[in-house]
């Protein structure tokens, strides 16, 4: 008796890619994020590739596996792809310190956060 698989929590009409840890702050991923919400994904490509944020680059990397998921895995149409989705969350915290004067010293804390991108494929109403 094997155990059942577990359902997809995403519908048959989409893909999704995670990354893990991007070395930048919620707030500045989220920026980028917010650029590419709801357009169609060679607009949101374009987009990102002319970019002027760093982390623009590793968002569009993240993008183009979405939709390689959608056409390998769940044999979507590239050409009628948006991204549904694209939400950030915070992750780990790297702790440093600064010299400072007197012998004292300060906190320097350098965040990581994450990013999930889902794309949707649009039916032929839409």
């Amino acid at each position: 008796m094997s155990k059942q698989a577990k359902p997809r929590r995403l519908e048959g009409t989409e893909a999704m890619a995670k990354v893990r840890t991007l070395r930048t702050s919620a707030q500045k991923l989220n920026l980028v994020a917010q650029s590419i919400r709801g357009l169609k994904v060679q607009r949101a490509l374009n987009e990102l590739e002319f970019s002027p944020k760093r982390i623009a680059q590793d968002v569009r990397k993240a993008l183009a596996s979405a939709i390689s998921n959608a056409e390998n895995n769940h044999n979507l149409d590239i050409d009628s792809l948006i991204v549904a989705e694209a939400f950030v969350g915070k992750n780990l915290v790297m702790k440093r310190f600064a010299a400072r004067a007197r012998g004292r010293a300060s906190r320097i804390e350098k965040p990581f956060s994450e990013i999930t991108i889902v794309v949707r494929e649009l039916g032929e109403a839409a």
